[in-house]
């Protein structure tokens, strides 16, 4: 999203001149592809041959919704209907209809839709982000009050019930098929800080047009043909070098909603931070950094002692300026805290900045 877009955007525009550790747009492009399939293969080899085994061992199990009974088929069509057939808006595209926009990193389906005499027509339907990726089949559980169904059982993908329902979609034609697929858009925005009067004004301006940057990489599942990848290429205007193909599925990360399932004997014992032997009292920290240098390793040692830094920084009337990088604040930040509490001392007399 930045820095691959970066190289494509060099690529473009004929950047020709090598940097410093003397690799072309194009040749970092070509090694960064080939480093990421060897990633990819690692990875999803990790998925099909170690953690879905495991995971079937444990009682959880991510299943095709083609292989479930017509009774569970029956109830999730049901489920379909109440709870993701209302937020679903498919978009035909043909000569007569542009291509639809295509969100950053969401879950499409290209589906192909028979028009009788009309031929071959293609919609695209989004995947609806609100909703869980992996949907619980109906029972499975194996208790009689049903609590079990809460930590174990069998899941299928949302896609895959989209597809399973097209016809409800699409009442009167022939849906002939749906694949897979999702965009990267580029997230590199500039700012130019000369034409900016209010800096917060034009970082919210930027994060808004980062769902409308240029498309730098189409994934798609190995199953989808030739002509439906020709299609979205031509359309979404990209290279060869810009199209990767995958196994299902798509966005591993959604992966992390298992982790949230009541099983807490699969996870890994939580990690507790010790607090660092030598700032365990109630010394004041720059008389104890006055001494020595004190190297924290986190997350094995605690972050209260910079907490704590900053918190006497701030209240410490001889402390000028804090200066410090914050990254992804938290919305209960204690670091962002302390540094509040100069803030009212700071606009009477002296200036801090972070």
């Amino acid at each position: 999203m930045v820095r691959v877009a970066g190289l494509v955007r060099q690529l473009e525009r004929g950047a020709l001149e090598a940097p410093p550790d003397g690799m072309t747009p194009s040749e970092q492009l070509a090694g960064i592809r080939s480093h990421l399939k060897a990633e990819r293969e690692l990875v999803y080899g990790c998925w099909h041959g170690d953690l879905l085994p495991k995971l079937r061992d444990a009682g959880i199990e991510i299943v095709s919704h083609d292989d479930l009974s017509v009774k569970k088929k029956r109830k999730l069509r049901t489920y379909f209907k109440r709870e993701i057939f209302p937020v679903l808006t498919p978009l035909a595209f043909d000569p007569g209809h542009p291509f639809p926009h295509v969100s950053n990193l969401s879950l499409n389906l290209a589906v192909v839709i028979d028009d009788g005499n009309q031929g071959q027509r293609f919609a695209r339907v989004k995947v609806p982000t609100l909703l869980p990726r992996l949907v619980r089949a109906p029972g499975g559980g194996t208790d009689e009050l049903g609590l079990d169904d809460a930590a174990r059982g069998k899941f299928v993908w949302i896609e895959e019930l989209i597809a399973a329902n097209l016809d409800l979609l699409f009442p009167g034609f022939e849906v002939g098929a749906a694949y897979t697929f999702r965009v990267t858009r580029d997230a590199d925005m500039e700012i130019e800080d000369d034409e900016a009067d209010d800096l917060l004004t034009a970082i919210v301006e930027v994060v808004g047009q980062r769902h409308f940057g240029s498309v730098v990489r189409l994934e798609v599942r190995e199953d989808m043909p030739k002509r439906i990848r020709s299609i979205l290429v031509r359309n979404l205007e990209l290279a060869p070098f810009q199209v990767d193909t995958l196994p299902s599925p798509l966005g591993l990360a959604d992966l992390s909603e298992i982790a949230f399932l009541d099983r807490p004997e699969l996870r890994d014992a939580p990690i507790r931070p010790v607090r660092h032997p030598a700032l365990r009292s109630d010394e004041p920290l720059f008389q104890s950094i006055r001494r020595r240098d004190h190297l924290l390793y986190h997350p094995y040692d605690s972050f209260s002692p910079v907490v704590r830094l900053l918190r006497e920084a701030a209240d410490d009337p001889d402390v000028i300026a804090i200066k410090q990088t914050l990254y992804r604040v938290g919305a209960n930040s204690p670091v962002v805290e302390a540094l509040m509490r100069r803030a009212p001392r700071a606009s009477r007399s002296r200036s801090w900045s972070s």
